[in-house]
């Protein structure tokens, strides 16, 4: 038998939290919360401020997976593609928020709701690629991805 599924009220405070989470930071550091910059500062990759901070907010970040999945369920994982080209995928994700500036927490997160001209464009990029790519591998490739 399957798990009930989540109602509505786990994303929506999932969506809350995050947003909290990007304002609070944005009002103590006078930063923009971008999970791929506070990346690339918590491992040495990029100097954007003090690596402690960025630790401990990737730090929250895999907590609260741990206490949400404690608290609500684990989820099940199930790898239905070939690992490398999710590996490849992954690489070229990071590959393209560390050439545009960032990523969607940055840009889609924080930077829309600062109406910021370039992250609109960014998010927009972003959301019009991923379209086409699902529709190239899905429908004139027709790989079942």
């Amino acid at each position: 038998m399957s798990p009930e599924p989540i109602s509505f009220v786990w994303p929506l405070a999932g969506g809350l939290l995050v947003g909290l989470s990007a304002a609070i930071y944005l009002l103590v550091n006078g930063r923009v919360t971008g999970i791929s910059g506070l990346t690339a500062n918590a491992t040495g990759l990029s100097r954007g401020g003090p690596r402690i901070l960025s630790l401990t907010f990737i730090g929250g970040l895999l907590g609260g997976a741990v206490l949400s999945a404690a608290l609500v369920r684990t989820p099940e994982v199930q790898i239905t593609s070939n690992l490398w080209l999710l590996i490849a995928g992954g690489l070229i994700v990071g590959f393209g928020t560390r050439w545009g500036s960032g990523c969607t927490s940055g840009h889609g997160v924080c930077g829309l709701a600062r109406l910021s001209r370039r992250s609109m464009v960014a998010t927009a990029v972003f959301m019009v690629v991923a379209a086409v790519t699902v529709f190239v591998i899905r429908h004139i490739l027709g790989w079942g991805l």
